[in-house]
């Protein structure tokens, strides 16, 4: 097999065209794309077992286990309602760190599904920390689950702990459930290592893909579960999904084009290799920090639990974000994003996830740093480029 050289881009950036550099979707190639123009097949053949197949045995590389594997077309939010809906049954307890706004929608959808969820909150820009987890975890009594954020988007922090919460939920004869939709491809998350029961994650983050699929793995523990005890949902039935499987097919009908982008795409990051992914990601984001910083802007997230896939920036003091990302968008075709909820007017975020190389980094700064001359913050462009090409 093929491996691409680290910091090798799959397609060419066009000036020309919009660079997307927010959390999702992102930039997907033209090999993925046009993977979608294979012909329709019919989703009880051998041909769509095989390319099922395909995907599980690709997906078990990069979640890292040998558990099963379930690929449902949904988006990201429809996948966090699976493994909510999955485990959880009304009157369970719950404990979930809660550190931005898709914390609090991962503990909503236990309590649609019936869950008491104990929350451990920390302040925006932070994670709570491990032994205040940890303790709400100890003081539960029949704790059913803990489920995390792995990466939350909403802040740009990552939790640096979940092999110790896989630990502190096992004691507990609980399970450990991670919703890694914006970190899995981008971090090394090895879930049986780490003993992680369930964890899910979605098409147009890390992997690169368009958006629209799920993939969720689960181990053996899980699997008894739902064939045991099925929840009070359909499309979202995992147990059912489990049973399709096992004859190559899903209970619905899938979205066979995105089931072949899909495919593509985890080749291409086989191909790659896992490690020289996590790197690659983990080398832009350095990059992104440290121009950032020489901008004389300043990070949000604080440096012990900074996301590797989204960076949080304070919005510049008497800048509009609005304009700032106007400007951007439309003079230097490079397009970020701002807070939403109670970050809405106080930062900007930067996806650095998928298929994001240094070259992507390089314009995504030189364009920050423009506008900001143009609203009357003058940067050195070529300082701050030299900046991103060094790094950390």
């Amino acid at each position: 097999m093929k491996e691409r050289s680290e910091g090798e881009p799959m397609s060419t950036i066009n000036p020309a065209k919009k660079l997307l550099m927010i959390p999702g979707p992102t930039n997907v190639s033209d090999r993925v794309m046009n993977a979608m123009l294979k012909p329709m097949i019919n989703h009880r053949s051998p041909e769509f077992t095989a390319l099922v197949e395909s995907i599980t045995e690709k997906s078990r590389y990069l979640f890292q286990t040998k558990g099963h594997i379930i690929t449902i077309t949904a988006s990201g939010t429809g996948g966090v309602e699976a493994i909510a809906f999955g485990l959880v049954r009304p009157g369970d307890n719950v404990v979930v760190p809660v550190y931005g706004e898709f914390g609090q929608r991962l503990a909503e959808a236990i309590e649609l599904a019936g869950g008491n969820v104990v929350k451990v909150f920390a302040e925006p820009g932070n994670v709570p920390r491990l032994e205040d987890v940890k303790e709400a975890i100890r003081r539960t009594d029949n704790l059913k689950a803990v489920y995390t954020v792995h990466n939350e988007t909403s802040t740009g922090c990552a939790i640096p702990y979940i092999q110790e919460l896989a630990k502190a939920a096992h004691e507990k004869d609980a399970f450990m459930v991670v919703d890694g939709v914006s970190s899995i491809g981008g971090y090394s998350v090895p879930v049986d290592a780490w003993g992680v029961d369930m964890c899910v994650t979605a098409s147009q983050k890390c992997i690169a893909a368009p958006p629209g699929m799920v993939i969720i793995s689960l181990n053996d523990k899980v699997a008894d579960f739902l064939k045991r005890t099925p929840p009070t949902v359909r499309y979202f039935d995992l147990g059912k999904h489990l049973d399709f499987l096992e004859h190559g097919y899903t209970p619905f009908t899938p979205a066979v084009s995105l089931y072949y982008a899909l495919e593509e795409a985890l080749t291409a990051l086989k191909e790659e290799t896992l490690e020289k992914r996590v790197a690659r990601h983990v080398k832009c984001a350095g990059q992104l920090y440290s121009a950032i910083e020489s901008m004389g802007l300043e990070g949000f997230a604080e440096k012990g639990c900074r996301s590797n896939t989204v960076i949080a920036v304070k919005n510049p003091a008497g800048v509009n974000d609005e304009r700032f990302r106007e400007i951007m968008s439309d003079e230097q075709n490079v397009v970020i994003t701002g807070g939403f909820g109670p970050l809405k007017g106080r930062i900007l975020r930067v996806g650095s996830m998928g298929d994001v190389t240094s070259a992507h980094i390089q314009r995504t700064v030189d364009a920050m740093a423009k506008t900001l001359s143009k609203l009357g913050h003058p940067v050195d462009s070529k300082r701050v480029a030299d900046v991103a090409v060094r790094g950390p």
